[in-house]
C-alpha cells in the first residue's frame, strides 16, 4: 500500500489528526472532571466528541458525492482547525465549550466520508483494499496508545488548554498533507454531468444514502455490526473515575485508555495476516458478540493490569470484526452513492461510541464505573448475538424464497 504515494499523504493526514483527537480528549476528560468532580459531566463532554457525528453523516455525507474529494478534506481540516482554537481558552464556560465541540465532530462526517470514497480509487483491487483498511486500523490504533499514553504524560507539564491549541495545529498538518500528496480528481458523476449542486436535492441526497444502506441486506448486517463494535469504546470515557475507584493514581488513567487500542493492533494483524480471506467475512458477528465477554469480566477485577489485559482483548475481537466489514462495506457499495453510504455507515460508528458513552456516564454515576463497562459488554454481547440469529434465521428462509419463485 505504501508504494502508493497518495495512500502515504491520506496515512499521515490521518495520524497526525489521530495523534491530535487522542491528547485533546485526555485533556477534555482532565479538564471537566477536574472542573466537576462528576463522571457523568466527564463522559458527556467526552461523548461529544463522538455522539454528534451521526448528525454530520446525515447531513453532510452527501457533499463527498458533490464536489471534489480532496478539497472537501481539506476544506474540512481547516475549518475544524479554526474552532478548536477558542475552546483552548483557560476557563471557557461549558455552556460554550459544548457547541463548539458539537460543530467540530460534525465537520468530520464529509472528511471521513470522502476519504472513505477515496480509498478504493486509491488502492486498487479488493486484497489491497483490505490490506489498506487494516493498515489504517493498525495506525489509528497505534496512534490513539500514543496520544493516550503521551497525552496523560504530557499533561503534567502542560495544560489542557495548550494540548487543546496542538490538536489544533494537528488539522492543519493534516490539510497540508492532503492538499500536497493526494493528486486533484473531478467531482463525482452527478456534477460532472451537469447536474450542478445547487439543482440537486439535499433531502433526496440524504434518503439515497440512507436507502443505500438499509434496503440492502448485507450493507444493513455490516453497518449494524460496524455499529455494534462501536459501542464497546464506551469504558475509555470511564478511565479516570475507574482508576479513582480503584484506588490508583493518574499512571492508570492512560494504560486504561490505551488498552483497547492496544488490542486492536493486534486483532487487524491477526485478521489480516493468519485468517484466510474467506473466513473474515464470517467471523465479523461472532467477533462482535464475544467483544462483550472480557468487558463483563472485568466487572468482578480489581487488579488495574488485569482489567487492562481484558479490555485489550475486547479491543483485538473488535478489530477482527471491524476490518474485514469496512472493507466488504466499501467494496459492495455502488461508486456513485459511495461517499453517502460510507459517510453514514461511519459516522454511525462514532456515534454509537458516543451514546455508548454517554449512557455508561450515567450508569457510573449512579452504579459506579465497574458496573456500568460490564453492562455495556453485556448490551453489545446479547445484540450481536441477536443479529447473529436473525441473519442465521434469514439465511435458512432464503432457499425457500428462490425455490418458491421458481416454482411460481
Amino acid at each position: 500500500m505504501f508504494r502508493s504515494a497518495e495512500f502515504r499523504a491520506l496515512w499521515a493526514a490521518e495520524l497526525v489528526s489521530i495523534c491530535g483527537d487522542q491528547l485533546a480528549r485526555v485533556a477534555f476528560s482532565v479538564l471537566v472532571y477536574g472542573r466537576t468532580g462528576s463522571a457523568a459531566w466527564a463522559a458527556a463532554v467526552y461523548a461529544l466528541t463522538f455522539l454528534p457525528a451521526l448528525l454530520g453523516g446525515v447531513l453532510l455525507g452527501w457533499v463527498a458525492d458533490r464536489f471534489r474529494r480532496r478539497e472537501v478534506m481539506v476544506l474540512a481540516d481547516v475549518a475544524r482547525a479554526l474552532l478548536v482554537v477558542p475552546l483552548a481558552v483557560p476557563g471557557i464556560p461549558l455552556a460554550l465549550l459544548c457547541p463548539l465541540l458539537v460543530l467540530v465532530v460534525v465537520l468530520a462526517s464529509p472528511h471521513t466520508a470522502a476519504q472513505g470514497a477515496l480509498l478504493p480509487e486509491v488502492l486498487d483491487g479488493e486484497e489491497l483494499l483490505e490490506r489498506g483498511f487494516a493498515v489504517r486500523q493498525i495506525t489509528n490504533q497505534s496512534a490513539q496508545i500514543a496520544g493516550f499514553a503521551v497525552g496523560g504524560a504530557l499533561l503534567v507539564l502542560i495544560s489542557p488548554s495548550v494540548a487543546i491549541l496542538l490538536n489544533s495545529g494537528t488539522f492543519l498538518l493534516s490539510a497540508l498533507f492532503v492538499r500536497v500528496g493526494v493528486r486533484r480528481r473531478s467531482a463525482p458523476a452527478a456534477v460532472a454531468d451537469g447536474a450542478g449542486p445547487a439543482a440537486l436535492s439535499w433531502l433526496a441526497d440524504i434518503r439515497e444514502g440512507a436507502r443505500t444502506v438499509f434496503a440492502h441486506s448485507r450493507l444493513r448486517t455490516l453497518a449494524l455490526a460496524v455499529w455494534l463494535v462501536g459501542g464497546y469504546v464506551a469504558p475509555e470515557a470511564l478511565a479516570v473515575p475507574l482508576a479513582d475507584e480503584l484506588g490508583a493514581g493518574p499512571w492508570a488513567v492512560g494504560l486504561l485508555m490505551a488498552a483497547d487500542p492496544a488490542g486492536s493492533v493486534l486483532g487487524a494483524l491477526v485478521i489480516s495476516r493468519w485468517v484466510p480471506e474467506r473466513l473474515r467475512e464470517r467471523a465479523i458477528l461472532p467477533c462482535t458478540a464475544l467483544a462483550g465477554v472480557p468487558l463483563v469480566a472485568s466487572m468482578f477485577v480489581s487488579n488495574v493490569v488485569a482489567v487492562v489485559v481484558l479490555w485489550a482483548v475486547t479491543g483485538a475481537l473488535c478489530t477482527a470484526a471491524l476490518v474485514p466489514a469496512q472493507a466488504v462495506f466499501v467494496r459492495t457499495t455502488p461508486g456513485e452513492v459511495r461517499g453517502r453510504a460510507t459517510g453514514l455507515a461511519a459516522s454511525g460508528l462514532i456515534a454509537a461510541q458516543g451514546l455508548a458513552i454517554l449512557l455508561c456516564g450515567l450508569l457510573a454515576e449512579r452504579w459506579g464505573a465497574p458496573l456500568a463497562v460490564g453492562i455495556c459488554g453485556a448490551a453489545g454481547a446479547l445484540l450481536a448475538s441477536a443479529l447473529m440469529l436473525t441473519r442465521g434465521a434469514r439465511a435458512e428462509r432464503a432457499p425457500y424464497r428462490v425455490r418458491a419463485a421458481r416454482e411460481g
